[in-house]
């Protein structure tokens, strides 16, 4: 289908819901079986990975063979990054680029190649997820429907979007979660139709995954009570450590990234070799830090020695660094929830064993540090509290869940922490040539922002602000109503804006109008 400029869509914005809504659950369902699919396969490639490294451990004439193989794993992985640039990493930024007018995407050969670029990587071993690149294969899907059956620009970005969160959904058998992180961090706006469009997507996803993979919550935690109001005062520390923790992780993964590149006999196809080798090493003498970090929950315990969870907190994030910052295609999200977990049994165990707090409530501890230290690396706070009431199946420990996320995400951004995608997109935006098209200048996109109070634009009549002169204001909706603004309309927090532009000037345009409309 060709997709149309957007006066029409934006005209007929309310009565277009229920095509949008039946589009995204096409998309729901599509991407639930993509994504269990690359779940089950990374499933089994893990366990072969393990497999393989304890036959290493009991046949060691076979070891240089191994190596040989990791190497040449590792410069395929990395031959395979090179040609194809929008699979490294999780995904994620290169998702948002995308929604925000910085990137261009060949759908197709970006999910054939990130489907098994990450089988790869996860089979040698490497410390990576399967959440990011689910959600990058989600929003491929997406735009393949899209460039089919959308009508607009702007519904194609949104049914991108839905997919994203669908494949979080898919990867997590989380729902809402998944929907909640498509507006959170890869829209960055609410509205009716992109909450209903991403709602629909990400249930339909997890429609299709649950009915592969069950109803169980990911993590089985046996939590037994809840933390007593008198023992709050322990999460704010929590919420503080963790939050310095975030800050720590986030400026040590770019960190990681940016001496790759200073390493000048490494270049692209190379660098995943040094991962690859580093997982056969640690394969033979410390398997626990190996894959996503399934095998580590089960030395999350209270009996297991603060010493040694700290030694496994250590490795396992030293190898997290390496492995991603190589840009071979995996996600960050379940290793870092793991090191957050792994954080919280470490402060837990101190709380049970010195502190005087009910051994029955160690595994509060554990799940609270997840979520704080999601929040803290990648400020979606909403998403991390609902991921893990989904997770652990469990609601018992919302108000206390809250509490160490808020803390955590206030300290990371007293420190000046940037979120992690946000970051990772800039990088890639510094790096990445915009690509320009000539018969683009032709082609209109419609750009929609909420006015935030306290904004530059709160307030101040149409004609008083700096709007981009490759951007035209063509419609206010304000209270369920829309109406076209002239200079002398006031603008009021709350109200939708939504500008026309070409598809060139899309980026900057985005950057310009999100600082006028956005709070600070």
């Amino acid at each position: 289908m060709k997709v149309k400029n957007n006066y029409e869509a934006v005209i007929n914005a309310q009565s277009n819901k229920l095509p949008v809504l039946l589009k995204s659950i096409i998309v729901g369902l599509l991407v639930g079986m993509v994504a269990s699919v690359y779940r089950w396969i990374l499933a089994g490639a893990e366990e072969l990975s393990f497999a393989t490294y304890h036959y290493l451990r009991n046949n060691l004439i076979l070891i240089p063979i191994a190596f040989l193989v990791l190497g040449a794993a590792g410069f395929f992985v990395g031959t395979l990054v090179h040609k194809y640039s929008m699979i490294s990493g999780s995904g994620i930024p290169q998702v948002k680029g995308v929604i925000m007018g910085y990137f261009k995407n060949n759908w197709f050969s970006t999910l054939i190649a990130k489907f098994v670029g990450g089988t790869v990587s996860i089979l040698g071993g490497l410390s990576l997820g399967r959440e990011g690149p689910s959600i990058q294969l989600g929003a491929c899907i997406a735009q393949g429907v899209g460039d089919k059956f959308a009508t607009s620009r702007t519904e194609k970005k949104i049914l991108i979007a839905s997919g994203a969160g669908a494949g979080l959904a898919a990867a997590f058998n989380a729902p809402l979660a998944g929907a909640m992180f498509a507006m959170e961090e890869i829209f960055k706006y609410l509205s009716p139709v992109v909450l209903l469009s991403t709602m629909a997507a990400a249930v339909a996803s997890d429609f299709v995954s649950k009915i592969i993979f069950g109803n169980n919550p990911i993590f089985n935690f046996s939590v037994e009570g809840n933390i007593p109001l008198s023992g709050y005062w322990l999460l704010f520390i929590l919420g503080a450590v963790l939050g310095a923790a975030g800050a720590f992780y986030n400026y040590i993964l770019i960190k990681t990234q940016a001496l790759y590149k200073k390493i000048k006999l490494l270049n692209a196809k190379a660098r995943p070799i040094i991962p690859f080798i580093l997982a056969g090493i640690l394969g033979l003498i410390f398997p626990l830090a190996l894959g996503s970090g399934h095998t580590m929950l089960g030395e999350l315990q209270l009996s297991t020695n603060i010493s040694f969870l700290l030694l496994i907190l250590l490795i396992k994030f030293m190898f997290s660094m390496i492995s991603f910052g190589s840009g071979a295609p995996g996600g960050i999200f379940f290793p870092l929830l793991i090191l957050g977990a792994t954080i919280g049994a470490i402060f837990g165990n101190v709380a049970v064993n010195y502190l005087g707090f009910d051994s029955n409530l160690f595994y509060n501890f554990v799940i609270l540090a997840m979520a704080g230290y999601f929040t803290a690396i990648v400020r979606a706070p909403i998403t991390g509290v609902i991921l893990l009431i989904e997770m652990t199946g469990s609601f018992t420990h919302l108000l206390s869940l809250t509490i160490v996320s808020i803390v955590a995400y206030v300290v990371a951004d007293l420190l000046k922490s940037n979120p992690i995608y946000e970051s990772l997109l800039e990088v890639q935006i510094s790096e990445k040539k915009i690509e320009i098209d000539k018969h683009d200048e032709s082609k209109k996109i419609t750009i929609e922002m909420i006015v935030h109070y306290g904004s530059l634009a709160e307030k101040k009549l149409v004609k008083e602000i700096a709007i981009p002169k490759s951007c035209l204001l063509i419609s206010i909706k304000r209270r369920g109503k829309d109406f076209i603004p002239r200079g002398d309309t006031q603008i009021l927090a709350e109200d939708y804006l939504i500008f026309i532009t070409s598809l060139n000037n899309e980026a900057k345009a985005r950057e310009i109008l999100t600082d006028i409309t956005t709070s600070l």
